[in-house]
């Protein structure tokens, strides 16, 4: 494991948003959810996509609290332009458990 220095740490700006719109991704190569994620005043919403369609459906993921990280440039991903990526983990069969907050917290929350 490489270590990085608590200024490393600080680079990667990790925030919570709720999302506010999600969709199906047909088109991607892997089996995926296009997010609308609104993050507050201050960055607003943002997209993306993640492969989490083992435990999520589109619907059960809006009104949902999420964290990821708003800083990394936008990757186009196909035709869809993914602007921040969300947080999860990977379970024992290789589904992803989103990270999220276990109490409402302001929208745009950076991680301390």
């Amino acid at each position: 494991m490489a270590e990085i220095s608590f200024d490393d740490f600080l680079k990667v700006d990790i925030r919570v948003g709720r999302v506010v719109r999600a969709e199906g991704f047909p088109e991607a190569r892997k089996p995926a959810i296009k997010m609308w994620i609104d993050f507050g005043p201050e960055i607003g919403e943002k997209k993306t996509s993640a492969q989490v369609t083992k435990y999520y459906t589109p619907d059960s993921l809006t009104g949902r609290q999420v964290m990821a990280v708003v800083n990394f440039p936008p990757r186009q991903i196909g035709k869809f332009m993914s602007e921040v990526l969300v947080l999860g983990v990977s379970d024992d069969t290789d589904g992803i458990v989103l990270l999220s907050p276990d109490q409402n917290v302001p929208l745009g929350g950076r991680m301390h």
